[in-house]
């Protein structure tokens, strides 16, 4: 199978300059900018408090939106670009709820949705808006029956679902989504032994978060050894990762940012998704799409990365 490099943007921060009141138009621009400028993709983080001040992002006192709201916001603002959460906290909603959501996302962007999933890290945004916080043991419990509850209803299966953690009488599913069979389901994390077996498993792509040089060469051959042990196609599972794009003044070129990417696709990434903290500037995503997505235009994974034009 040939797997086509491609570049999707990931919104890390909707601090902007106007305050709240632009939020939506600048929104709504960034999302005609990225498709105009040729990514394939457009994410946000599933967080309901900005991430902590240690990360660089500010802390809870910083905006931050609900991502599906928000994704569904996008799907008006755009027409092609696939559209995902990076990734949903497998704790926030109930996984009917969950997939119900995801569906409606898929139907109303005419067949783009990501269903991103993960078991979560961010305790203060849970306790701090009354959200239960599952041990980290339960919440990988609640996520395996989550892959498995959504692969249930968008098989068409209404049957009872009994398990340890969740029981849905009826887990009737209608309109069914637009994407065949169902919404790529997206798996983010690099844990070797539970993560990456989950991915091998149940879902169609991985996602490597901010890998350091030669990590993700190093999950993906743990990845593919678990495909290996569980009998499926390495290459039916479309590979990720999230790296950092910071095109201000100072930080880095967009020579650098073509060779950050280009080093993911050599160790073996399809699809890299990039966190640009300046994103509301519109010459940045046009920078982009003039000087860095074309260089990768025809590219495959694992290919040594081209040359600056």
């Amino acid at each position: 199978m040939a797997h086509e490099v491609r570049i999707g943007l990931q919104l890390p921060s909707f601090t902007w300059p106007g305050g709240p009141e632009r939020i939506g138009p600048t929104l709504a621009e960034i999302g005609e900018a990225a498709e105009e400028a040729g990514f394939a993709s457009l994410w946000v983080m599933d967080h309901f408090f900005q991430l902590p001040a240690d990360t660089g992002w500010g802390g809870p006192e910083e905006p931050m939106l609900e991502a599906y709201t928000t994704l569904g916001f996008l799907a008006r603002a755009t027409q092609r670009i696939r559209l995902g959460a990076l990734v949903g906290g497998v704790h926030f909603r109930h996984p009917g709820l969950l997939v119900k959501t995801a569906t409606t996302l898929d139907v109303l962007s005419g067949g783009r949705a990501y269903f991103g999933i993960g078991a979560g890290w961010y305790e203060r945004e849970a306790v701090g808006l009354g959200v239960p916080w599952p041990a980290r043991r339960e919440r990988f419990e609640q996520l395996e029956e989550t892959l498995r509850i959504a692969r249930a209803m968008w098989s068409g299966d209404a049957d009872p679902i009994e398990g340890r953690h969740f029981r849905l009488a009826e887990p009737i599913g209608r309109p069914a989504p637009l994407s065949r069979p169902h919404p790529p389901i997206i798996i983010g994390g690099g844990g070797e032994r539970k993560t990456l077996r989950l991915v091998a498993q149940y879902a169609d792509a991985c996602n490597i978060l901010v890998p350091d040089r030669g990590e993700s060469r190093a999950k993906l051959a743990v990845l593919q050894r678990h495909c290996e042990e569980l009998g499926r196609p390495y290459d039916e599972i479309e590979t990720t990762s999230l790296i950092e794009v910071d095109l201000r003044s100072g930080r880095q070129s967009v020579t650098e940012a073509s060779e950050a990417i280009g080093a993911q696709v050599e160790e073996g990434i399809e699809h890299v998704i990039v966190n640009m903290p300046d994103a509301h500037v519109p010459e940045r995503l046009a920078a982009m799409g003039r000087e860095v997505i074309p260089r990768f235009a025809g590219a495959r994974r694992g290919e040594p990365a081209r040359a600056p034009a």
